[in-house]
């Protein structure tokens, strides 16, 4: 019965990695669209602040993705969840928020959440990396011991 589990939660990773691979590609396109169209309008050859925040954006939201099917393509080999990944993915997401925000639009709370989101992220990053710490198939292995079975 577990077998099984694992065979349809391995076939339901890689139909998301199938859809998330559309998703890059259309993603790409509309980043090539965003820079071509933000040169060639006027002044022509020039980048204006707006467009180049718009183009930071895209190409975050175009590393997200790849960062995130990477994540994927590791589950799918190994059947393991790289931790430090997933981080490191949340923090390019909030880098991405704070990069697009308008501070002047922006509200008290919705800053103080961003800090703390910030924080909060980057201290969990410095345990996982001081740690070195591998989770998977239920193991939490410190990486200068060996697992049984695996070398």
């Amino acid at each position: 019965m577990i077998e099984q589990i694992d065979r349809f939660e391995r076939i339901i990773y890689i139909i998301l990695i199938v859809l998330l691979g559309f998703v890059l590609i259309f993603a790409l396109i509309d980043m090539l669209y965003l820079i071509i169209t933000s040169i060639i309008t006027p002044p022509a050859g020039l980048l204006t602040n707006p467009s180049i925040v718009a183009i930071l954006g895209a190409f975050l939201l175009v590393l997200i993705t790849v960062e995130l099917l990477d994540t994927m393509k590791a589950y799918i080999a190994d059947n393991v969840v790289h931790v430090e990944v997933v981080v490191l993915l949340a923090i390019i997401a909030i880098a991405r928020k704070v990069i697009l925000l308008d501070p002047a639009s922006a509200d008290t709370g919705e800053l103080i959440g961003i800090g703390v989101i910030i924080v909060g992220l980057a201290a969990a990053y410095y345990l996982i990396k001081k740690a070195g710490v591998q989770i998977g198939h239920g193991l939490h292995t410190p990486p200068h011991e060996k697992i049984p079975g695996k070398e």
